[in-house]
């Protein structure tokens, strides 16, 4: 059983990865159409028990429409040609999906303009406005 390593911490088995092969559509001519290179990669994050909580939740946010309401991520490659190399793509990108959702999102402080940047921001509107006014029509009178 290998471990694919994500962060320090965090380690997945590769027994939690299920990997189906299928044929995969483009370059390849006749080739193609008898070999299962393409990869699709299963991996339950629910049931995961190497992933905490919180990187499960964000992973599901992450994840977004290729997580199913079970809470399986499914990732498809097909680019190359190869199975191993279509494969090898699938887990990057599942250490890298993983790895994101570890890192946790900046708490937003919430910040006031000062006093002397509203006071530019005013002065710039009416002197704007005083150039705008100036353009209008000439009285001949």
């Amino acid at each position: 059983m290998a471990r694919i390593v994500i962060t320090r911490a965090i380690a997945i088995d590769s027994d939690e990865i299920d990997e189906r092969f299928t044929r995969a559509g483009g370059p390849g001519g006749q080739h193609v159409n008898t070999t299962d290179s393409a990869v699709q990669l299963r991996f339950d994050v629910g049931a995961s028990p190497n992933l905490p909580d919180r990187v499960k939740a964000r992973l599901a946010v992450l994840a977004g429409s290729r997580m199913t309401q079970d809470g399986v991520l499914i990732l498809r490659a097909d680019a190359a040609r190869s199975q191993e190399m279509n494969r090898r793509e699938a887990r990057e990108r599942l250490v890298a999906l993983i790895r994101e959702a570890t890192i946790a999102p900046k708490a937003r402080r919430p910040t006031k303009p000062t006093r002397a940047s509203q006071t530019r921001r005013v002065d710039a509107k009416a002197r704007r406005g005083a150039i705008k006014s100036g353009r209008g029509r000439v009285n001949p009178d």
